[in-house]
């Protein structure tokens, strides 16, 4: 039953991150649609505007031309954070880790995906009043979901509540006969 839960909630997981990622292109679509060529729709006026971008570097323009190494790098965290899912326990507790997980591989993948295609990623969402960098909604899912992780780690889960032999090996627990065995063979020396 637990190997079915298991395969039950990554199922979910995999249709949360595709949608999740599909919101992110298809805004990422429209922005280029409406704003390429130097248009610029103001929000809230002196605070958050939409302007097109192509972004050649890493989050908010750093590290430009780096292409090969961010698409290695964004493989390596997807394949990193579906191990993770795979392993970690289907239950309550882990939710919301699931969740913030969720929305870190769809991030990744979002801009992973520009980055292969387009050989850029585009940005668009601009906070004119701190004169931030542009950014996306991937990148929004990177940012929270890392915070969300941050605070986790620091302060819900206890070291033991992450270790994933232990909380693996719960699923695939040992034969009861092996075990007897071993303490006879202890018993008897």
């Amino acid at each position: 039953m637990a190997k079915k839960t298991r395969i039950i909630w990554l199922i979910a997981d995999l249709i949360f991150i595709g949608v999740l990622f599909c919101a992110d292109r298809i805004t990422k679509l429209v922005a280029k649609d409406a704003l390429m060529g130097g248009y610029v729709r103001v929000l809230i006026p002196e605070v958050l505007e939409f302007r097109y971008l192509e972004n050649y570097g890493a989050a908010f323009g750093m590290l430009q031309n780096f292409r090969i190494l961010f698409i290695i790098l964004g493989i390596v965290a997807i394949a990193i954070i579906f191990f993770y899912l795979i392993r970690i326990p289907a239950t309550k507790k882990y939710r919301l880790l699931r969740i913030s997980l969720c929305f870190l591989s769809a991030g990744a993948a979002g801009n992973l995906y520009d980055r292969i295609v387009l050989n850029h990623v585009i940005d668009f969402i601009y906070f004119s009043n701190i004169n931030f960098p542009v950014f996306n909604v991937a990148d929004c899912y990177v940012t929270l979901s890392t915070a969300v992780l941050i605070i986790l780690l620091l302060f819900v889960f206890r070291e033991e509540d992450l270790d994933l032999k232990k909380l693996y090996g719960k699923a695939q627990v040992s034969k009861p006969q092996e075990t007897e065995k071993v303490t006879e063979e202890t018993d008897g020396k």
